[in-house]
């Protein structure tokens, strides 16, 4: 039963995550922390991290991780064929169908209206992790009082170097994480 939960809620992730990862984040967490209650918020943000860092699409690595988180290496491939099936069939379909009627403009204005959607569902993601890390809550809370000044300052630091000097982003993600690990041990 449990590798059928598994294998539909990815199949949902793949079948309406239009845009990529980052743009599926807030209907993974849908999935695993709503309404399957697999991981809770702080372990849904935790593999996030992981997936962000490890290679290969969001999603997937999430499909993989949270399938071993609630069945092992069976519900790691069940979850991971769940997320990757939708994905084939529709790209399959969708450059056949473009392929043929790519100069029609209704085609080049659906392709216009789906891109400020995209824009949304991953600020959407991005600003619930936010708000997860500084507050500890998926939204932004009444009191701003609660905020997480050594998150909210590696953060800022973090942004301010990729805007003034633009390293590589997986340096600066590596000076974060060892600017948190040594800030939180010494706090």
């Amino acid at each position: 039963m449990i590798y059928l939960e598994l294998f539909f809620s990815f199949f949902q992730i793949g079948l309406f995550s239009i845009g990529g990862g980052y743009a599926a984040m807030p209907l993974i967490q849908q999935q695993v922390v709503d309404i399957h209650p697999w991981l809770t918020m702080g372990q849904f943000a935790d593999i996030m991290a992981i997936a962000e860092m490890t290679p290969g699409p969001i999603a997937i690595n999430s499909a993989t991780f949270v399938g071993i988180q609630v069945a092992g290496f069976a519900g790691a491939v069940v979850a991971t064929l769940g997320c990757v099936a939708p994905s084939c069939a529709i790209v399959m379909t969708l450059a056949y169908l473009y392929y043929h009627f790519r100069n029609l403009t209704m085609v080049q204005g659906i392709l216009a209206g789906l891109r400020p959607a995209v824009v949304a569902m991953i600020a959407s993601a991005g600003l619930s992790i936010v708000f997860m890390a500084f507050f500890g809550q998926r939204t932004l809370p009444a009191d701003l009082s609660g905020i997480d000044l050594t998150a909210a300052a590696i953060f800022a630091a973090g942004f301010f170097c990729l805007r003034k000097w633009k390293p590589h982003p997986i340096a600066v993600m590596a000076g974060s994480g060892l600017a948190g690990l040594i800030l939180y041990s010494i706090l």
